[in-house]
């Protein structure tokens, strides 16, 4: 039998990745294009569909079983996308049929999330798990949710959609429409307005009041903590106390084994990490405190989206 490869096709707002992965997720081919320098998703997929077919011939001797899809917004029911607010496309896009026209193999579509999920399962730290939340901490907060070793999609397959739970009604206003979303204090921008706020209503001093306003970002926070910067400190553990209120909500829903921790924020390590447990635990009842493991995932965060995507493919068409 020839050795087996999945499409791993991950479409964000900016770029979108693709690659070829092979069942023990290694990436033997990697190719990406600008997603939104297309006008519509027509051309989009078309631009898609050309570097698919290339990568196809330059594979070789393989069998290729699929392709898996992580995208904002994705339907897994449906194969669509549905209202993206971060992607330059119109109302419901049916894509997985479209690829499908243009490259004659399988497709099947989820939220970013829910790969990110998949991939865990398959290759990270989720092996061997069947109970477990995978939470993405990027430009936005989204989550992937894991019952009894299968993915939950719920009845209109937007279920997990954890980073739109409410922290605070009269809060910031997120790009969903509502006031005090998660995202908008545990993301990666959402630290960067808490260090504005506290800037405005302190005068400590601070490495990060040397910086612009418009070139702020949440790496420069991280190396500002690494440096013992008190607002940068109190940043991350205001967000860290958010952010574990919140999954000792998720866990009581779902009595997962682990949650992991995915994406941009969830790399400045035990700065977030620690206090963010702390907070957790301190929020959780007394059955499950202490029992809930708390991890980093161990997947490159260039390659993650792409093997979960592949993960998907595999899971669904193997």
């Amino acid at each position: 039998m020839k050795d087996q490869l999945a499409f791993g096709i991950d479409i964000g707002g900016t770029n979108t990745v693709v690659g070829l992965v092979n069942r023990n997720g290694t990436i033997v081919q990697v190719d990406a294009l600008k997603t939104n320098s297309y006008k519509g998703a027509q051309a989009f997929v078309e631009a898609l569909a050309i570097k698919l077919k290339q990568m196809i011939v330059i594979s070789g001797d393989y069998e290729i079983v699929g392709m898996g899809v992580g995208a904002p917004n994705g339907n897994f029911y449906t194969g669509s996308i549905e209202f993206a607010p971060n992607l330059d496309w119109v109302g419901v896009v049916p894509l997985a049929e479209m690829i499908g026209k243009q490259v004659k193999l399988p497709v099947v579509l989820t939220n970013d999330a829910n790969a990110a999920a998949i991939g865990e399962m398959m290759f990270g730290a989720a092996k061997g798990m069947k109970n477990f939340i995978v939470i993405t901490l990027g430009t936005g907060v989204g989550s992937g949710i894991v019952a009894n070793g299968e993915l939950l999609y719920g009845h209109d397959g937007f279920a997990g959609e954890i980073g739109h739970t409410v922290v605070d009604p009269e809060g910031r206003p997120c790009g969903c429409g509502k006031k005090g979303c998660l995202e908008t204090y545990c993301s990666s921008r959402g630290i960067v307005t808490t260090v504005m706020e506290m800037l405005a209503k302190s005068n400590e001093p601070s490495i990060l009041r040397k910086i612009e306003t418009s070139q702020m970002n949440s790496l420069m926070i991280y190396e500002a903590a690494c440096q013992k910067d008190k607002i940068a400190l109190e940043a991350f553990e205001f967000t860290a106390k958010i952010l574990g209120m919140k999954l000792a909500d998720a866990v009581a829903h779902t009595s997962p084994e682990a949650i992991i921790l995915f994406g941009g924020l969830s790399l400045a390590g035990d700065l977030l990490l620690n206090p963010t447990e702390k907070y957790m635990n301190h929020f959780l009842l007394p059955i499950w405190k202490n029992k809930i493991k708390l991890i980093p995932s161990p997947l490159n965060e260039s390659n993650a989206a792409v093997l979960g995507a592949a993960a998907l493919a595999f899971k669904q068409f193997v």
